[in-house]
């Protein structure tokens, strides 16, 4: 029914009473349509009217529906303070009068002044108190109405009880049951309110399915030809706007995870991305390897920055390749050291010999570009050394703003260790690497473990320790 039919007719009724009773009744049901077509101004002038008309008829219930008009016509403009003492004279009024159903309507109403005033507590006391009554009654379309509203209150981020979960599932009911009982003008407020939830918790998919629901719906109940017209080109535009805004945060949550993959070892990405914010796992068993460019310093003094950041980028990246060739996880560089580990953060039972396979290929020639070679003294040869060890280790992310998986432990203090004491071109290796690596079964062929014998480790004492070497080598 076009809305300016609904109103000529209900003006008729109004003109067409004979009683203070039915003009009390007739101008509440006018007062309701002014209202819901936003014509605050006219609804309240009839809401007063028929309080004025039912008072005189002796009508509580009308008189009292007087009074919750009023109310929420005054919620409707945010006045907040002036609609909640005329909708709790209202739901006195219905208590007095045994009217529950009239009391369920003033109860919902309420709450929504609380919603607005962002008293959560009490807006969940009412609408649950609205929302048992109305189940009570078998009023289906005042339980679609509140399981809306409460679904709302949930969606509400300030609110202590704060559970988006379950703000969904209430709007999805809400949205079933209004498809139901075919109550358009509550299907799309509860569309929109989802759509909102949706939005805020970056499902933007979602948020614009149910956007466009909400919009095609509104469009139905807003029938009148002239407003029609404008609304579909607000309508067009908001979407548009929705679609830019959901194109835009697509866009920025493909670069945030292209930027964490980038950042964090991809299972690690993955699990932040899923949501979780507190990684810290340990590793029973583990091998961490380091390695260092020996002679960095004098090479590189008098090279321009230019190069030397191409030289690091190209020795890195050769490293990268080899390292995800051979299953194993570069966890960070430091200055011209390169620091990778084998079974952390994705566990596995042959990660010493894994890494070692690694180790090993590092340690074959590396044809240096000419844009590199032409900065470097004379007669340079391109040495590293290596430094190997197996055992426990914690592995998680820090920080806040600057991300960064990193590992910790003795294990990795032992490995760097191992580096340091070691010799160039060579892979220097603790004993409890070479029992690892004795354990996982590795080909013995094709790997040689060379004793080097007992030595002071600082910060560790007197070690065993071993060259590892191909049969090649």
């Amino acid at each position: 029914m076009n809305p300016e039919t609904t109103l000529t007719d209900l003006r008729a009724a109004v003109a067409a009473a004979t009683t203070p009773a039915e003009r009390a009744g007739a101008l509440n049901q006018l007062a309701g349509e002014l209202a819901q077509q936003s014509q605050y101004a006219e609804s309240l002038a009839a809401a007063t009217e028929a309080h004025a008309a039912a008072k005189e008829a002796g009508d509580g219930a009308a008189e009292a529906d007087a009074l919750r008009l009023q109310g929420v016509v005054h919620w409707r403009r945010g006045e907040y303070s002036t609609a909640l003492p005329l909708l709790e004279e209202s739901l006195t009024l219905f208590e007095e009068l045994g009217n529950r159903s009239g009391v369920a309507r003033a109860t919902n109403n309420i709450g929504n002044v609380y919603l607005n005033l962002s008293e959560y507590p009490k807006a969940l006391e009412y609408y649950s108190r609205a929302l048992a009554l109305h189940e009570e009654l078998g009023e289906r379309s005042g339980v679609a109405l509140v399981t809306k509203n409460i679904g709302s209150l949930y969606s509400q981020k300030a609110f202590a009880g704060y559970d988006p979960t379950k703000a969904e599932e209430l709007l999805q009911q809400a949205i079933s049951l209004n498809e139901e009982l075919g109550t358009k003008s509550q299907l799309y407020s509860a569309h929109q309110s989802l759509a909102t939830l949706y939005e805020q918790e970056n499902r933007f998919e979602e948020a614009l399915t149910h956007f466009k629901k909400f919009q095609e719906l509104y469009q139905e109940v807003q029938s009148e030809e002239a407003k029609k017209k404008a609304t579909q080109v607000e309508q067009q535009r908001q979407i548009a706007e929705m679609e830019k805004r959901t194109a835009a945060e697509r866009a920025r949550a493909k670069a945030t995870e292209e930027l964490l993959h980038k950042t964090l070892p991809p299972t690690i990405a993955d699990r932040m991305i899923s949501g979780e914010r507190q990684i810290a796992d340990r590793f029973d068993s583990a091998s961490i390897l380091f390695a260092d460019v020996v002679g960095f310093t004098p090479m590189t003094a008098r090279m321009p920055a230019s190069a030397v950041l191409e030289f690091m980028n190209f020795v890195f990246a050769h490293f990268d390749s080899i390292a995800a060739k051979h299953g194993c996880e570069r966890i960070k560089t430091i200055g011209d050291g390169y620091m990778a580990a084998c079974g952390a953060p994705i566990e596995c039972s042959d990660h010493a010999e894994r890494i070692a396979r690694m180790a090993m290929e590092m340690l074959e020639d590396v044809a240096l570009p000419a844009s590199i070679t032409e900065h470097l003294p004379p007669n340079t040869e391109f040495e590293i050394r290596i430094g190997l060890h197996s055992g426990s280790i914690t592995g998680g992310v820090i920080g806040t703003g600057k991300l960064a998986y990193d590992i910790y432990g003795d294990t990795v203090n032992t490995a760097s260790r191992m580096e340091s004491h070691g010799e160039a071109g060579k892979i220097h290796v603790s004993e409890e690497f070479a029992e690892e690596l004795r354990r996982s079964g590795a080909d013995a062929s094709s790997m040689i473990l060379t004793e080097r014998g007992v030595m002071e480790v600082k910060g560790k004492g007197a070690m065993r320790t071993y060259f590892l070497s191909t049969e090649k080598s």
